[in-house]
C-alpha cells in the first residue's frame, strides 16, 4: 500500500500514519513467515542432497550383491518419484500464491476466483510473471462479474443535509409532542 494512494482518497495525515503503521505490521509478519518457509526449504534441500550422497555410497557398497542392488534401485525409484511430486507441489504453491497476489484487490474472494481458473493453461516464469491469467480473468469477469470489485467503488452520496431538531424544523421533537400531534389528527 502506498501513502500516495491514501492521500488521493483525502485522508488526514494522522489517519494515513495509523493505516501505514498497521499495514507495516502485517507486512513484517508476512516477511517473518516467508523467512521461516525459506529456512525450512533450505533444510529440505540439504536433506535431499544428503540422501543422494548416501545413495551413491550405498551403490558403491552394493556392488556384487544383487539383493542390495535391487533394494537400492527400488529406493532410487521411490526417491525420484517423491522428488518429482515435491517439485510439482512447490510449483503449484508458487503459482497459487502468484495468482492470489495478482487478483488481490480486483476480486471479492481471491480463493474462490483462483479455484475457478484453469491452472493448466497458466504459467509462471522465472521472473514471477504470470502468463495466461489475464485472458481467463476477462472471460470470468464477463460470465461472473459479481465476483469482481467494481473499478470505481467509491460510493457517491447525493442529497441534502437533514435539518437539525424536529422534522418541521421547529423545537426539538419529543415523545409527548408526537403523541399530542397524533391525537390532534384523529
Amino acid at each position: 500500500m502506498k501513502r500516495e494512494f491514501l492521500e488521493s482518497l483525502g485522508l488526514e495525515k494522522d489517519v494515513i500514519d495509523k493505516i501505514m503503521a498497521e499495514h507495516g505490521k502485517s507486512v513484517e509478519a508476512q516477511k517473518a513467515r516467508v523467512d521461516d518457509l525459506k529456512t525450512s526449504l533450505d533444510d529440505m534441500k540439504k536433506q535431499l542432497e544428503q540422501r543422494d550422497n548416501d545413495l551413491k555410497q550405498l551403490k558403491k557398497q552394493a556392488e556384487g550383491n544383487e539383493e542390495l542392488q535391487t533394494k537400492l534401485a527400488d529406493l532410487e525409484k521411490r526417491y525420484k518419484d517423491e522428488k518429482a511430486a515435491y517439485e510439482a507441489k512447490i510449483k503449484e504453491t508458487q503459482l497459487n500464491s502468484a495468482i492470489k497476489l495478482a487478483i488481490n484487490g480486483k476480486v471479492h474472494d481471491a480463493d474462490l476466483v483462483a479455484s475457478l481458473l484453469d491452472k493448466n493453461t497458466i504459467e509462471l516464469d522465472e521472473n514471477g510473471n504470470i502468463k495466461g491469467l489475464e485472458e481467463q480473468l476477462k472471460t470470468l469477469q464477463e460470465t461472473k462479474s459479481f465476483l469482481f470489485v467494481p473499478e470505481n467503488n467509491q460510493p457517491k452520496i447525493t442529497g441534502i443535509k437533514p435539518a437539525e431538531g424536529s422534522p418541521t424544523g421547529g423545537e426539538p421533537f419529543s415523545l409527548r409532542d408526537a403523541l399530542a400531534q397524533r391525537l390532534a389528527q384523529r
